[in-house]
């Protein structure tokens, strides 16, 4: 369905990613996951393509601009690709850029900016942790002022490309209650008294790089302060919503996958001496997975055009992430239906996407705190 709101230098964008998703991952998928890890020059790659660049100054090695439809594109053909578990560790670094960029001194810009957009190191933005998971505001990591230093204490868990980030974004508590006591530091990983490692074996994205992190009387300078004490959480708010759009287009990605396979799979199958396409119960589930995509598709592109016209609209942001992982979760699970045993197999693109909806429906928000949010902004 041809988008309304295309331009020449949207399509040009989207056909350079999916290029490269399609040449450069996509044939490493089932290799890569079983492996449990993926080449840093694919970060490296995709850096030069512009991936990490978005609302990042030209003179710290961004594109000088911000795109809600290119970020929406970049997100379709990365859920596509069938490897979540490398598109997540890649992608990581897009949640922490923002703060840096929005908050952070020219000096820490210099220092981190250049080396992360570029793919050449990683970074990671350490929020969640063990005893909070998406309630964001019970965080219990501490900061304490010590003269010119704040003292770290705490831990974080389920971070994305954490094990192999070389700079972090961490919240910590500085003040009272909430999220109004919560502020931002940025801590390079070889700070004395920062440690990490594996969360472990994962039930899907298996070669993204997940850690816990560990903060023993961690000491940075004051001046690694992002904004403002006490409301570092508050000011990148927007951070967290263009990290749900982004994951609700890759919910639009891999339905579409699993749509894909379907179609393939039942064009070429035979069942009582005809192709199962032409069973009328398999033309039924296709055209089903087919109209939700269809109406996700356009919610984000109705989202995207908010966006570019100044506003964050956060209730349907909210309402497309647990309407998209949903629209995933009945995709897979009807190209699982579709294929049968054959979806079934490890090395088939609807076996790894059938095991990576449930992180849809829990990273960046959980489906039942996206449902409560948007009703907070529906004003009730």
């Amino acid at each position: 369905m041809k988008n309304p709101f295309e331009t020449e230098e949207r399509r040009a964008f989207q056909e350079t990613v999916e290029r490269f998703i399609q040449n450069e991952v996509v044939p490493h998928a089932n290799e890569w996951d079983e492996a449990g890890t993926f080449p840093w020059s694919l970060h490296e790659k995709a850096g030069a393509l512009g991936f990490f660049g978005f609302g990042i100054d030209e003179k710290y090695g961004g594109l000088g601009f911000d795109d809600a439809f290119m970020r929406a594109s970049l997100g379709v053909e990365m859920g596509r690709s069938g490897i979540g578990g490398a598109m997540a560790s890649i992608g990581s670094r897009n949640i922490m850029t923002g703060p840096i960029q929005m908050l952070a001194s020219d000096d820490i810009k210099m220092k981190v900016l250049p080396d992360v957009v570029s793919g050449r190191m990683g970074g990671a933005l350490g929020i969640t942790e063990p005893s909070g998971g998406s309630d964001v505001a019970n965080i219990k990591t501490t900061a304490r002022k010590d003269g010119n230093h704040y003292v770290l204490n705490g831990e974080k868990t389920f971070i994305t490309g954490g094990l192999n980030a070389s700079h972090f974004v961490i919240g910590a508590r500085t003040g009272g209650d909430g999220i109004a006591g919560i502020s931002l530091f940025y801590v390079p990983a070889d700070t004395p008294g920062f440690t990490r490692q594996s969360v472990g074996g994962k039930m899907g994205w298996w070669c993204s790089d997940t850690a816990s992190l560990f903060f023993d009387d961690v000491r940075v300078p004051a001046e690694n302060m992002l904004g403002e004490e006490n409301r570092g959480f508050i000011s990148i708010m927007n951070n967290f919503n263009y990290e749900r759009l982004g994951m609700t287009a890759q919910c639009v990605g891999m339905s579409r996958l699993c749509m894909d396979e379907s179609i393939k799979w039942a064009q070429e199958r035979k069942t009582f001496g005809k192709p199962m396409i032409a069973h009328q119960v398999i033309r039924h589930k296709i055209a089903d997975m087919s109209s939700k995509i269809d109406a996700l598709q356009a919610l984000v592109h109705q989202i995207c055009w908010n966006i570019e016209d100044g506003n964050m609209p956060v209730a349907e942001i909210s309402k497309a992430k647990f309407f998209g992982s949903k629209v995933l979760e009945f995709c897979a699970s009807e190209a699982m239906q579709i294929l049968g045993g054959a979806g079934y197999l490890r090395g088939s693109p609807v076996e790894r996407t059938y095991r990576e909806v449930k992180v849809m429906a829990i990273g960046g928000g959980s489906e039942e705190i996206m449902r409560d949010l948007a009703v907070k902004q529906m004003g009730l």
